[in-house]
């Protein structure tokens, strides 16, 4: 129903933009030797309307009101130009404009050569509404890059970005597990994910984490700010990762595109989109159909992704929008396989009646204002209406299914939220300096009935005897929080950020954990209240034009979780004074471009993480043993973070007929270490202690290293890639040899290739294919606790697709 509601509402917005024509700007772009420029950004200064010029180099702004305007045009690799004219009531104005190169591009062939360099980026100082200044950052631009967006193949979009270690046990495309600083990649949880800049997560702190990732091919780019998007964005551990999807298109009234893909064990994905600019009004859309097999026995999936989006000028100064996003999922899951079971066939699977789903839908409501040329305010509205839906046999992987009753567990989420934010420039030293400032609130609900007795059925089947959840919890989360940063330049070569988030949190938590004997166990109701603060640095120095240092310390935390507050058996307790856990980050880096054939970014950090929770054995008078979680110990993460990417052809040749080169390195040397950490055990009755100092963290390899070539030849290009990454340990007590149940033990090292290729056919039309796992590595990068294991989670074999791209 909520999903039919939006698309009445989109319907609405479409059928109210025929409206009268005031007046029009026209013209063309053009290069010194008179080439059209595409896709370069035409605005009327001052205010919130602008467009994009098409691939003939040709724009219009229309239906604004008669005056004086300056119109700037810019577009990366050009120096922005401004020309001022007035304008009356239905008057058309025509503007040619030719844009000059900047220095460091020399000609054009530059331009064209670097584009694979453009693949992986940075961000600009002060964008919109957000502080990028002194902080790590990447840009992952989707388009530059050749990968298998189908399937949201993670190994290839993150190639470029040191550090990040990725959960590859789901094939599917549709979770994502990544990570960075040897934090966990569970669902990305350490990372506060957005999408267009809002939440899409069903926890106002992100934990748990998004079960949702938009579909590749819609995502223009992804957004990434380590620990020190902390004050601007949320308190996780990791940073911010915001996924942008692609505009509606500014060059013309309407475009659409299908991209179609097949690959191995049944693959079909089916990517359909449409968008345009008429007037004061922009629109898009898009749908996905993507289904298969998947690469291991009982393995099968199947989902649908839709979104609308509709923008709208009110005036020169106000722009409104809103967008709905929508995804469902039926997925059959393997499970997890022992250490015997992989060796000797890691495709097998013997759970065969086990399922997912998750449906997803996420509206937003936006409006930008323009205060005046210096001021500026955003605000977004949002909120996530989702579930979590297993069903399955869940005892350990060395026990055989008995085709009984399956577990039947369930999340409702209903979550909303909205954030203000104000952006300010103003003068001092002679220099212009930026202010960014924003209150957040957020109220998250979690309904979850978990340990259902589901049928003895085989197919995706979520029903229950009426009551029948043995466990039945109600939690809620909201979040007031208000933060100020500030850009001081003091020059054109240094600059300073200094900022301070203020949060509070209340949780509160009640239910039923189980049933005993026919008797319910009820849980003792729980709520918390906290305030606190938190505070951050940062520092820019250009030693040149295109080069510069950064550095920024920034506060972090994560909050006691809903999982922390619930014990696994009614017999635990709970610290009732269990603190959140805190610390900060710490990056020291040097990045920028050489010229147009080299692109790098180097850096040092250090993260420091206090007060990690755990449980430790304890006895009762009686001499009867219990578990108790409380906070533990601490945890320090340190090491080195490189990019770099060098195109030799234009370094040593300048232009060249057959084609470029990119050779790109991301490598990463991650110590990640427990420096205090207290752990207990039981034998015969008898509590040891023991402390796990000196031990590696989990799931947190020593090494993760990305090295890779492109080559280009004008609507050609290859790329090959190979993911050389470290052993790691599945538990803090970094237990080498596995258990029966393959819940722990170490993870192997392992090496995987993929090559990619695409090419514009003509101008509307592409073709792409690809390789994933060349060589056929038989490998995994989880052990599972749970669900969707339990046991070892193998990573997908060798795989193939082919592309076909259509746009009219």
């Amino acid at each position: 129903m909520r999903s039919i509601y939006g698309v009445l509402f989109f319907v609405f917005f479409l059928s109210s933009a025929a409206m009268a024509q005031k007046n029009k700007v026209e013209g063309k772009i053009i290069d010194p030797q008179g080439t059209p420029v595409s896709g370069a950004s035409v605005l009327l200064k001052g205010t919130v309307r602008g467009v994009q010029t098409d691939l003939q180099g040709n724009f219009e702004i229309k239906d604004f009101p008669a005056g004086k305007y300056d119109l700037v045009v810019s577009l990366v690799g050009f120096e922005s130009q401004e020309r001022s004219f007035s304008i009356g009531e239905k008057e058309t104005k025509n503007l040619d404009i030719t844009l000059t190169e900047e220095e460091y591009l020399l000609s054009e062939f530059s331009i064209s050569a670097s584009r694979g360099i453009l693949g992986q980026g940075n961000m600009p100082e002060v964008s919109d509404f957000q502080i990028n200044a002194g902080k790590k950052n990447e840009v992952i631009k989707l388009a530059e890059i050749d990968a298998n967006l189908a399937m949201n193949n993670s190994r290839q979009i993150f190639g470029r970005t040191p550090g990040i270690s990725i959960w590859e046990n789901d094939g599917s495309g549709i979770q994502l597990g990544v990570a960075s600083r040897g934090l966990s990649p569970n669902r990305s949880w350490e990372f506060n994910v957005r999408m267009n800049g809002y939440d899409i997560t069903p926890d106002p702190m992100g934990y748990p984490e998004a079960y949702f990732t938009p579909p590749m091919e819609v995502v223009e780019e992804i957004q990434i700010i380590r620990g020190a998007s902390s004050l601007q964005y949320g308190p996780q551990f990791g940073g911010l990762m915001n996924f942008v999807l692609r505009k509606p298109d500014k060059s013309t009234r309407f475009t659409a595109e299908s991209i179609n893909t097949v690959g191995s064990n049944g693959l079909f994905s089916s990517f359909n989109y449409v968008g345009g600019t008429e007037g004061k009004w922009n629109y898009t859309a898009y749908y996905q159909k993507r289904r298969g097999k998947g690469w291991r026995e009982n393995g099968f999936f199947n989902t649908d992704h839709a979104h609308v989006e509709v923008n709208y000028a009110a005036s020169n100064r106000l722009k409104l929008g809103y967008e709905m996003t929508y995804m469902t999922t039926e997925t059959q899951q393997p499970g997890g396989l022992t250490d015997a079971q992989f060796g000797e066939n890691s495709q097998q699977s013997s759970r065969s009646r086990n399922w997912f789903n998750t449906p997803w839908f996420i509206p937003s409501l936006s409006a930008e204002y323009l205060v005046s040329p210096n001021t500026k305010l955003s605000w977004k509205a949002f909120g996530t209406f989702a579930e979590r839906n297993s069903v399955g046999f869940m005892r350990p992987i060395n026990q055989e299914d008995d085709l009984g009753n399956r577990q039947v567990d369930r999340d409702f989420y209903t979550t909303y939220g909205t954030e203000l934010r104000l952006q300010h420039n103003y003068q001092l030293f002679g220099q212009e300096q930026t202010l960014m400032s924003g209150l957040r609130y957020f109220n998250g609900a979690i309904d979850r009935k978990q340990l259902g007795t589901g049928t003895t059925g085989s197919e995706m089947d979520f029903s229950v005897a009426d009551g029948d959840f043995r466990r039945n919890l109600d939690f809620t989360n909201i979040n007031l929080a208000a933060f100020a940063e500030n850009v001081l330049r003091f020059n054109e070569k240094l600059l300073f950020t200094a900022g301070i988030r203020l949060e509070n949190i209340q949780s509160n938590m009640e239910g039923q954990l189980n049933v005993s004997n026919g008797n319910p166990q009820l849980l003792t109701p729980q709520t918390r209240t906290r305030t606190f603060a938190l505070l951050g640095l940062g520092a820019e120095y250009h030693v040149g034009k295109t080069t510069e240092f950064y550095t920024n310390f920034s506060q972090a935390y994560r909050p006691v979780l809903i999982s922390d507050l619930t014990p696994p058996a009614t017999t635990d307790v709970i610290d009732p004074n269990l603190q959140d856990a805190r610390g900060y980050n710490f990056d020291f880096g040097y990045r920028g471009k050489v010229a147009s054939y080299l692109n790098f970014d180097l850096s040092y950090f250090f993260l420091n993480y206090d007060n990690r929770i755990g449980t430790l054995a304890q006895a009762n008078a009686d001499g009867s043993i219990f578990n108790f979680r409380t906070n533990l110990g601490r945890s320090v993460s340190q090491g080195f973070e490189g990019y770099v990417e060098f195109d030799p052809i234009t370094a040593f040749v300048g232009s060249s007929r057959y084609g470029y080169l990119h050779l790109f390195a991301s490598v990463a040397v991650i110590n990640a270490t427990y420096k205090d950490f207290v752990v207990t055990s039981v034998s015969n009755g008898e509590i040891a202690e023991r402390n796990l100092a000196g031990n590696e963290v989990e799931n947190a390899p020593r090494n993760i290293n990305r090295f890779g070539a492109t080559y280009r030849n004008g609507k050609f290009s290859v790329t090959w890639q190979m993911s050389d990454i470290s052993e790691t340990f599945s538990d803090a007590s970094n237990t080498v040899e596995p258990n029966a149940a393959a819940t722990v033990g170490l993870i192997p090292a392992y090496q995987v290739q993929d090559l990619s290729a695409s090419w514009n056919v003509w101008k509307q039309h592409s073709l792409k294919a690809g390789v994933n796992n060349l060589t056929d590595e038989r490998y995994f990068t989880r052990r599972a606790g749970g669900y969707p294991g339990p046991g070892i989670m193998p990573a997908d074999g060798r795989t193939f697709y082919l592309t076909l791209g259509l746009k009219f």
